[in-house]
């Protein structure tokens, strides 16, 4: 008996233990060997050389100079300028990919003779040095808010945001207000960018450039104004000479009547000093009070809506892709 259960166990062992735990060792093989055959196919980011792009050519407004840079040195110079170091990690890659494509698509559509991009953000994008960013930050938090601009940099080596195969005109602002804005009712002009459209974001109201106030007197409202149209009259007893007429598809303000003339949101935002063009007219008294939400031309991502999202626990992929409708995430040396 004792003779017939050794047979029996035996049995088992060859015929089915034995192949089972074989079969094992054979998949946890083909899995580290698939692992390995991947990460030999798709290098780390501390392996990423670009064939093309990999310095620029950085023009420096203040003083004229030229400089060579390597790109993703660029970009840390841009992100922190650009963005809050204690926002999430997630809206700080999202910032870096849209400041890199940004570039990449300066350099393909030139706009200085001598240099592929500048640092003055009212051409191109925000630029500090880094020793200026450093002494602008608290002392106790300089090396580990540059190690994370660093991050958010180096993370995402190599990466643009395209439409078609192209990179697109990657424009972004600090706060839509929750809606952004279609680049024709800011430029007059956008079509030729399908991919800057009209989303919502939500949570944007809980940061500090959400809302904002512009109070002026009447006689300052027509100074401001008789700068541009020396001929403006405007009886700030009737309603009807001082109201906005008309509003974009995202709510923002798109005509706005002022005594005998009419002016363009943007136009009125600029000659003010608005934040925004999303903005009410209130009449105090003797006052003249705009009340303005968000921060921004509107167009393209919101830094504080990247950030609600990235608090929300959405990759830099999916901000990306929230703002600009149609894209893709690709490599630039796939260009």
């Amino acid at each position: 008996m004792k003779k017939v259960f050794i047979y029996f166990f035996v049995f088992l062992l060859v015929f089915f233990l034995l192949p089972a735990v074989l079969t094992k060792k054979n998949v946890e093989a083909k899995v580290l060997e698939d692992s390995v055959e991947k990460n030999a196919e798709q290098p780390s980011d501390d392996n990423y050389e670009y064939k093309e792009y990999g310095t620029i050519k950085l023009l420096h407004k203040s003083t004229g100079e030229v400089e060579e840079v390597p790109l993703d040195t660029y970009l840390c110079n841009v992100v922190s300028a650009e963005m809050p170091a204690d926002f999430e990690l997630e809206a700080l890659k999202a910032q870096a990919v849209v400041a890199r494509t940004y570039t990449i698509y300066k350099i393909q559509n030139k706009k200085h003779d001598n240099a592929d991009i500048c640092d003055d953000s009212s051409c191109c994008q925000a630029w500090i040095s880094k020793e200026d960013r450093l002494a602008r930050w608290d002392e106790d938090k300089r090396e580990s808010n540059w190690e994370k601009i660093e991050q958010c940099v180096n993370e995402t080596k190599g990466k643009i945001i395209t439409y078609n195969g192209a990179p697109i005109n990657a424009f972004f602002h600090s706060n839509s207000g929750g809606t952004t804005e279609l680049p024709v009712n800011v430029w007059g002009g956008g079509t030729e960018y399908p991919y800057l459209q009209v989303v919502e974001t939500a949570g944007e109201e809980g940061y500090s450039q959400y809302s904002s106030e512009a109070t002026f007197t009447q006689e300052e409202v027509l100074e401001k104004l008789k700068t541009k149209y020396e001929d403006i009259t405007i009886d700030f007893s009737n309603d009807d000479d001082l109201k906005i007429l008309d509003y974009t598809d995202s709510g923002r303000v798109k005509t706005v009547k002022f005594g005998n003339h009419e002016l363009s949101g943007t136009e009125t935002r600029s000659l003010f000093g608005l934040k925004s063009t999303n903005f009410e007219i209130i009449k105090e008294n003797e006052n003249i009070k705009f009340s303005v939400k968000g921060y921004g031309h509107g167009v393209g991502m919101s830094q504080t809506g990247a950030n609600t999202l990235a608090k929300e626990g959405k990759s830099y992929e999916d901000i990306i892709k929230h703002f600009y409708v149609g894209v893709e995430i690709s490599d630039v040396n796939s260009l």
